[in-house]
């Protein structure tokens, strides 16, 4: 069984820095692309980046230049280092990793982690 375990968030003030973690364990075929999402209060959940396995990366225009996506392949583990933050990057942050199974690949949600920037 596939498990996601996050770590990093917390409170902050603007302009501060943060560093997510997600590492996931159970994972038997392997990990395509991974993500992170994130989801404010009475707001749909919004993606913010995600990298491939060769570590091609894409962010949302929101946080382009101020957050950074990375991830340890030997680990199964992936990092949003966040930079400048603002209040309005305030949300529950999850990251998704998509395992390849050879009948075609599936997805895995972490349980979230809590991002607060104060101003």
């Amino acid at each position: 069984q596939v498990q996601l375990v996050e770590s990093g968030g917390g409170l902050v003030q603007a302009g501060g820095s943060l560093r997510l973690s997600c590492a996931a364990s159970g994972i038997i075929f392997g990990v395509n692309g991974m993500a992170w999402y994130r989801q404010a209060p009475g707001k749909q959940r919004e993606w913010v980046a995600d990298i491939t396995r060769g570590g091609s990366t894409d962010y949302a225009d929101s946080v382009k230049a101020r957050f950074t996506i990375s991830r340890d392949n030997a680990k199964n583990t992936v990092y949003l280092q966040m930079n400048s933050l603002k209040p309005e990057d305030t949300a529950v942050y999850l990251c998704k990793v998509v395992e390849r199974w050879p009948t075609g690949d599936r997805n895995y949600w972490g349980q979230g982690t809590q991002v607060t920037v104060s101003s």
